[in-house]
């Protein structure tokens, strides 16, 4: 049976990638008289800060080999770390073989997260930084943490030594658990990374391009515990690493529908990354208003103007350093969240003299060509690669098909392509009612088309916005003709829509019939 460790920690072998804090975590160590040992440039390191180390070359007898690819893999250390102190039989086969114990073993691996990032890296350099030693420890280590302590990364070091020094050099048995289960998140993390890299097609020469493994494996830090869920009685974190897209700089925790807008509204915001000064206004991942503008306060108050009662409470994102005017015209409603880029001098103290008011600074491109979408359904996961952001529009243009007699004006283009960007963000079935890249009238996720565009018309008289001379888009193609007639008799001029129905022609006939010009896009854009 195991113990709870009724020895002291007398013996650590320590081999660290990333240097940072070892040194001092090391002087505390000797300080409770406990013996180091340690590999190449650990060793110097520990060295250089003038403590007594023990080669693991003087341990094994063997020298490190293969320019330090083999250091560590050896019965004398692996023996040290597994032997179980409840077994006289395990104790007995260490003293045969004149191996010891070895009480802690403190790792951290090769950077391949790190290394697969650089583009001039070629293959062989890559697979360097595969660690093969150091994942051996921490796992052996794990394994046995009954009587083993493990410790994994450096943010471990400081709770670890205050406890031996606290607790006559001890460690109780929920640490060496919790080390373990660290260690292990770790290890497991590091394989599936470079399974991930390994399975890539361009590696693989793979015949397919979907981007997606045989076996869909995932490992992500809680990066935010939340106090609850979708709701109150469900349960919630956030996990992965959020702080590279964004950063809180005011305001309480964000819970798990703020953070659900926060990444919806970033994304949405990408789409006009290349566009003059704009603004989004959404609401339950849906943009309920969003304007291009000459000006961040002219496009905002365009957004609003698209529904008026929506907004309280809702996300601004804006896509140019946050103005003093603007955030002024913001501050007249709730707005639980502002997210830009930046903020102009003064702006950020304006806004944090809001208690209840989230502020977020946008960090980086929501563009994350790495990114898989995942969501649960019963019985596992579906998992896709994302729908990108739309290119520039010069280049989103050059792949429409105008079938329609009249080509879209040059305005009327830049309507559509400004209609098409909100379409795609808004949930399916989705209508968007534009004209001077500003938004009139949304509808939102129902079940018919026709539901969608009778919902942005009333969205659209509810605010007193006209649709004369407006363009409309469609998330998906219109499946007859009804939907565009009915779009033509509100006053639009122009269509933008994927295409692809057996009917396609017949919308076609009516756009004609009604002088819409039409453009297909070829690519739908669901959003369940």
């Amino acid at each position: 049976m195991p113990t709870d460790a009724p020895t002291p920690v007398r013996r650590a072998l320590l081999s660290v990638y990333d240097k940072a804090g070892i040194a001092d975590f090391a002087r505390r160590l000797r300080a409770l008289d406990v013996e180091l040992i340690s590999t190449g440039g650990t060793a110097a390191t520990l060295r250089d800060a003038g403590l007594a180390v023990t080669d693991v070359a003087d341990v094994t007898g063997v020298p490190e080999v293969l320019e330090g690819r083999v250091k560590t893999l050896h019965p004398a250390i692996h023996a040290g770390i597994l032997a179980r102190r409840s077994r006289t039989d395990d104790l007995a086969a260490l003293d045969e073989h004149d191996y010891a114990p070895i009480d802690l073993v403190v790792g951290n691996l090769y950077p391949f997260s790190e290394a697969v990032q650089d583009p001039d890296a070629d293959p062989e350099t890559v697979m360097e930084y595969v660690d093969i030693g150091g994942p051996t420890m921490l796992r052996a280590a794990a394994k046995n943490h009954f009587d083993v302590g493990v410790v994994s990364a450096p943010d471990q070091y400081a709770a670890v030594a205050d406890e031996l020094e606290q607790n006559d050099a001890h460690l109780s048995a929920p640490t060496r658990r919790t080390l373990a289960e660290a260690a292990f998140a770790h290890t497991s993390a590091y394989d599936q990374a470079i399974d991930a890299h390994l399975s890539r097609p361009s590696e693989a020469g793979s015949d397919t391009d979907s981007g997606l493994q045989a076996t869909y494996n995932v490992s992500l830090p809680q990066a935010q515990s939340l106090r609850y869920g979708e709701n109150p009685h469900q349960n919630g974190a956030l996990y992965g690493n959020p702080s590279k897209f964004y950063e809180k700089l005011h305001g309480r925790a964000l819970s798990y529908n703020n953070l659900l807008d926060t990444s919806s509204a970033l994304a949405l915001i990408d789409e006009f990354r290349d566009a003059g000064p704009t603004c989004a206004i959404l609401k339950h991942t849906n943009p309920c208003g969003v304007a291009t503008a000459n000006t961040l306060e002219d496009a905002w108050q365009q957004a609003f103007a698209t529904d008026t009662q929506s907004p309280y409470g809702g996300i601004v994102v804006v896509n140019r350093p946050l103005d003093r005017a603007t955030a002024e015209a913001i501050d007249e409603i709730f707005t639980e969240i502002v997210i830009a880029p930046a903020f102009e001098s003064g702006v950020l103290d304006f806004l944090t003299e809001q208690d209840r008011r989230r502020v977020v600074r946008a960090k980086h491109p929501a563009r994350d060509s790495g990114r898989l979408d995942t969501r649960s359904v019963l019985g596992g996961a579906l998992v896709q690669t994302r729908d990108p952001a739309l290119p520039s529009a010069a280049d989103a243009r050059e792949e429409w098909d105008v079938p329609t007699a009249r080509p879209p004006s040059d305005d009327e283009r830049t309507d559509l392509d400004f209609a098409w960007r909100v379409a795609k963000h808004v949930k399916s079935n989705a209508i968007v009612y534009a004209r001077d890249r500003a938004t009139l009238g949304i509808g939102a996720g129902q079940m018919s088309r026709i539901d969608a565009s009778e919902l942005a018309v009333f969205k659209a008289g509810k605010s007193e916005l006209d649709l004369t001379g407006s363009v409309v888009a469609s998330d998906a193609f219109f499946p007859f003709a009804d939907g565009l007639e009915a779009a033509a008799s509100e006053g639009a001029c122009a269509a933008i829509q994927p295409g692809g129905s057996i009917r396609d022609d017949e919308v076609i006939e009516a756009a004609d019939a009604h002088d819409v010009a039409m453009v297909l896009t070829g690519q739908r854009h669901f959003r369940h």
